[in-house]
């Protein structure tokens, strides 16, 4: 029986590709109902909707699911990112982004790319422009990935040093950044956040 990550990492492939869904476990279910790839927590009801007939893809994500941040990074794999704020459905909307050739996109927890940096930190530190990681910040009325130079964490708050300029995020935040596809850390990255993600959201349904 497939796991909720795996469950719903095959929603989203198939959700991608335009294809009629039909899968189930012991707490999830996806199917397609007219024009929507649905799917459903028992628990809950529908935590996310795509219509697959529209010009371009985007996934609406229920925004208080238990289910939210295990989706959330699925859809990061995927290069969709949350654009807007929550509609009167009580729904996230989230659509693709073209991500830098070579890199692969995570949405985490701030202190997942925190430990991220930690096994880039002695290759970077001292060097020119690091573009092992980027982060994405919103500058001038626009979004853009930015090289991260240093990190610092204090008291639960993660100091994010880019070029010229810093920002402070709580380390339980989320955050959208990248990581060099090709580095020799990052299958290890990635498997680390889809662990963690599935432990945290066992316990928390447990």
């Amino acid at each position: 029986m497939l796991t909720n990550l795996d469950l719903i990492r095959e929603f989203i492939k198939l959700s991608i590709q335009r294809k009629e869904v039909l899968l189930a476990n012991q707490t999830l279910k996806a199917e397609k109902v007219y024009s929507s790839n649905n799917l459903i927590a028992k628990a809950e009801g529908m935590i996310v909707t795509t219509k697959v007939d529209d010009t371009s893809i985007s996934f609406f994500i229920k925004a208080n699911s238990a289910y939210w941040e295990l989706i959330n990074q699925v859809l990061a794999e995927y290069n969709f990112i949350l654009t807007g704020n929550i509609d009167n459905r009580g729904f996230y909307q989230y659509q693709y982004c073209q991500v830098p050739e070579g890199y692969q996109m995570h949405c985490s927890k701030a202190v997942i790319l925190w430990r991220a940096w930690w096994k880039h930190r002695k290759h970077v530190l001292g060097r020119g422009i690091p573009l092992e990681l980027l982060i994405r910040i919103r500058h001038a009325k626009r979004h853009t990935w930015y090289p991260i130079k240093d990190l610092i964490i204090s008291d639960g708050v993660l100091y994010v040093k880019t070029l010229g300029s810093e920002i402070a995020v709580h380390s339980d935040d989320l955050i959208t950044w990248l990581s060099r596809i090709g580095d020799r850390s990052q299958n290890q990255v990635q498997l680390t956040i889809s662990d963690l993600l599935e432990a945290e959201h066992s316990q928390s349904l447990g």
